[in-house]
């Protein structure tokens, strides 16, 4: 159980692979373009992916403000990465395809169990509760909206990287939730599935991190996340804030 004492915290969540599943349209995507045979590994697949996703986006710096061509070319490089580390080279055009239907599939989605019970509870009990996420502002948006999470959390505790202006893993972003929301780093938690944006991201800035590995995968660096969970009754555990220390 994290030891919190009596104050209340800022508790914010990121959005894709934490709050709903991430996994869903991407395998969708290649199941209809590439018909793969059965067993495939899509959940290795999703990891590869979002490494190459993060990776090409940090090289070229396009998480917070990009030029929209250079966003289209990495979306369809990290599929090309992707499926060659499978062995599959993909044939003309079907990098294209596949981010086409990727993209459709992406507003279909559904919170993961648990996820809002949480948020509503830590809303009751007094914390500040919020989102950060990287990502153009009127892409995540329209996952926000099909998510139903403006009505859950206040849409001024909603931090997109590409309204901001710096994206995970930048400790500008988590410096600007803090100065935006009138907490501090020491008061603040961070969940997230990321190693690269999440992990890195909050223990670089000072905030404390519950690493989401529900795909247990493992460590990119040697950042030290303070606690780990696999699913949301894990987060909800050690997010059962002590109102009387022991």
């Amino acid at each position: 159980m994290i030891d919190t004492g009596y104050l209340a915290k800022a508790i914010f969540f990121d959005v894709d692979d934490t709050l709903y599943d991430h996994l869903q349209p991407l395998r969708g995507a290649l199941e209809e373009v590439l018909g793969l045979p059965e067993p495939f590994d899509y959940a290795l697949a999703y990891h590869r992916f979002r490494y190459y996703s993060d990776w090409l986006s940090a090289q070229e710096d396009l998480s917070a403000v990009p030029e929209p061509d250079a966003v289209e070319r990495m979306r369809c490089r990290r599929f090309e990465l992707t499926m060659a580390d499978f062995g599959i080279e993909l044939q003309p055009g079907q990098a294209q395809e596949l981010q086409r239907r990727y993209l459709s599939r992406q507003f279909q989605i559904t919170p993961f169990q648990g996820a809002y019970d949480l948020i509503c509870r830590l809303q009751a009990e007094g914390h500040t509760v919020g989102l950060i996420t990287n990502g153009e502002g009127q892409h995540q948006r329209r996952k926000l909206e099909a998510l139903d999470v403006f009505g859950l959390v206040d849409e001024q505790l909603v931090f997109i990287s590409g309204e901001v202006g710096y994206a995970k893993p930048d400790g500008r972003l988590f410096e600007h939730v803090n100065k935006q929301t009138g907490t501090t780093a020491d008061h603040s938690y961070y969940i997230g599935d990321s190693w690269r944006n999440d992990v890195a991201g909050a223990v670089d800035a000072g905030w404390k991190i519950i690493w989401f590995n529900h795909r247990e995968v493992s460590p990119e660096s040697d950042h030290e996340p303070h606690f780990m969970a696999r699913n949301y009754e894990e987060i909800s555990h050690l997010l059962t804030f002590e109102q009387v220390r022991s």
